[in-house]
């Protein structure tokens, strides 16, 4: 299709059901009779791959496009788009039709439309199918009838509104639910949206900003196709909020501008929208005392009790999860889910973090009646982890050294005042002879020493250099300062091992689910009389809720800390790699962790590093003994 023929489709589709006479159309493209009408000739043959678009032509009246919303949809997604149609394209247009349309719609009719075969189709309707069921809808095919959806409107609409989510590897940038309509039909409600906010004292953050135009858009569609929501009686008491207000204005400017009147329960659905959307504001006044309150303090409490961290010291995540909580609260009210695109990344690299997140949640979900999902979930964990490195940064200390000099009080002060002028890092907490150094030290706690003499017998680590500090004394003391980091980081490294004895490492393990293979780890743990009996039963019950792979092969399976009588680790490695979720595992740790200061972090920080080295996967997988386990492991 060349540009002229473009531009001529172009005006057809956004006149559609009107008549134009062949001379118009030869004016507005500025070009003979002749040319147009071999044009619709090719659009004649263009639009035979839509099966709801006909280009209909009569003799001395004029030429007009009959085409459905859905069709004209995916024709202005193709008609503006420069590159090739891709297969995620193909699965996005698909979906938009099934959204879409009220009627089934054959393989053969979506093969012939997109030049691929029935196979092809099929593999396509059943990645579709498992995303749906995200929204609550199910995607039927009945045999000579074809595909269709089955499910509530309200549910098709959220489907609607996230068509970009189908695919994960979706190129950054490319808007498709957007292009899905008119330009003047975004401009108009992304203009009102804009409005709003200048005319309310309302900040929504821009996602929030862009979820409402999309959902706005959406609306105004699915209006004119006669396609609206259904709200319960009981789900209609929002009038007394004063989003309802915002709704009300909202309307009626939409209602100038496009020339549409919106049924009552459309104002009650968009009013759940302003509630849901996320603001930029601080904790406002009528969130005070209220269960968003309540939640956030149930939240901050749990997971200071699983991580042993008070966070309750910290305004800045009090402040942003009461902001965060009441979006997300009223969003799994009001039935708006949310794909999260960080989701398996905050799961591999903030491993430890996400699973006491997951333990809180839980109750959360039993106390207060909320069914938090995982995606929702881990955006709690980025919110938990900023807190938990602010503490880390207000308590990160200088390495404290005392200085031993043999040459006095005036060349000790000089070497006290060199360093600290090159080694900022580093608190000098005195400088004393060699004589003072044994009850100096058992009434103060150093990391080293620093001496300009040698030392015998002493257990802090410690380097000599001379009084003057010159050049190759300040190579050597750095030196010496890193190696006392690592050995420090080393020492940390090795509280896996501490947890995990030889008879709860097993090879070879045969199991046909990762629920099999959780129950095994689980009966060895409470046969040692290491946990409770619940334990299994908590930790398949967390499984289910959210896959505990981190990624590199490895899974983290676990339960309640408060079922555990003594921590403890059970390894499985596996004869052949499972399917955990949305990814391959070999090798199973099942973590059993009491509430000890570090621990827990600890070991799961060693586990996500062996999930950062492939070889070392490997040979755990290879090794035919357990004494080969424990030998990679200590390494």
């Amino acid at each position: 299709m060349n540009e002229r023929q473009r531009k001529l489709l172009h005006t057809l589709l956004i006149n559609d059901n009107q008549v134009f006479h062949v001379q118009d159309l030869s004016m507005k493209l500025d070009c003979s009779e002749k040319t147009v009408r071999n044009d619709l000739n090719k659009l004649e043959e263009y639009l035979k791959r839509f099966s709801n678009a006909q280009l209909v032509r009569k003799p001395g009246i004029g030429t007009m496009l009959e085409i459905s919303e859905a069709d004209k949809g995916v024709l202005f997604n193709q008609l503006f788009s420069n590159e090739p149609l891709t297969e995620e394209d193909r699965l996005i247009e698909i979906v938009y039709q099934l959204l879409m349309k009220n009627q089934p719609i054959t393989l053969q009719a979506l093969a012939e439309k997109y030049f691929v075969s029935k196979q092809t189709i099929k593999k396509d309707l059943d990645t579709i199918a498992k995303w749906l069921e995200r929204y609550g809808l199910k995607l039927q095919t009945k045999e000579r009838l074809g595909s269709y959806l089955e499910g509530k409107e309200l549910h098709k609409r959220n489907a609607l509104a996230h068509l970009s989510d189908l695919v994960p590897t979706i190129r950054k940038g490319k808007k498709y639910v957007l292009n899905l309509f008119l330009p003047y039909e975004v401009t108009m409600v992304r203009k009102t949206l804009q409005d709003l906010v200048k005319e309310f004292p309302i900040d929504f953050t821009d996602d929030a900003m862009e979820s409402l135009l999309v959902h706005g858009l959406i609306m105004i569609k699915r209006t004119r196709q006669k396609s609206p929501v259904s709200i319960q009686k009981e789900e209609k008491a929002v009038d007394q909020y004063v989003e309802y207000h915002y709704a009300t204005w909202f309307f009626h400017r939409l209602e100038q501008a496009f020339q549409v009147k919106f049924p009552a329960d459309e104002r009650i659905y968009y009013t759940w929208h302003f509630i849901s959307a996320k603001r930029n504001s601080k904790v406002m006044d009528e969130w005070k005392n209220n269960e968003t309150n309540d939640v956030v303090h149930s939240l901050m409490d749990k997971l200071g009790t699983l991580t042993l961290v008070d966070f309750h010291q910290d305004d800045v995540l009090r402040q942003g999860l009461a902001v965060h909580m009441h979006a997300v609260i009223n969003r799994i009210k009001y039935g708006f889910p949310i794909m999260n695109p960080l989701l398996a990344e905050i799961k591999k690299l903030y491993p430890y973090l996400f699973s006491m997140v997951m333990l809180a949640v839980d109750e959360l979900n039993n106390k207060y009646h909320l069914d938090i999902p995982e995606d929702e979930a881990a955006y709690l964990v980025l919110h938990f982890q900023a807190s938990i490195e602010r503490f880390e940064s207000n308590k990160r200390t200088k390495k404290k050294a005392v200085i031993v000099c043999h040459m006095g009080i005036g060349m000790s002060n000089l070497l006290a005042a060199k360093m600290d002028q090159h080694f900022q890092n580093i608190d000098i907490v005195d400088a004393i002879g060699k004589a003072d150094l044994p009850a100096f030290l058992r009434n103060h706690q150093v990391d080293f020493v620093v001496s300009t003499i040698p030392l015998e017998k002493l257990d802090l680590p410690f380097v000599v250099v001379s009084p003057l500090l010159e050049t190759k004394d300040k190579k050597k003391l750095n030196h010496f300062i890193q190696k006392v980091e690592q050995t420090a980081v080393k020492e940390h490294a090795s509280q896996l091992m501490n947890v995990l004895p030889r008879d709860l490492i097993f090879i070879n393990v045969n199991r046909e689910h990762r629920y099999e293979v959780i129950e095994m780890l689980g009966q060895a743990l409470y046969q040692k009389g290491l946990v409770t009996e619940a334990f299994t039963h908590h930790a398949i019950k967390r499984e289910r809720k959210s896959s505990t792979a981190i990624g590199g092969l490895i899974a983290i399976p676990h339960g309640s800390p408060s079922m555990i009588k003594k921590s403890a680790v059970a390894l499985a490695i596996l004869a052949e790699p499972l399917e955990w979720g949305t990814e391959k595992v070999s090798v199973v740790f099942m973590l059993a962790l009491a509430n000890e200061q570090g621990l827990a972090r600890g070991v799961v920080k060693e586990i996500a590093a062996l999930g950062e080295q492939p070889l070392i996967i490997q040979q755990l997988i290879e090794a035919s003994e357990v004494g080969q386990i424990t030998n990679i492991l200590n390494r």
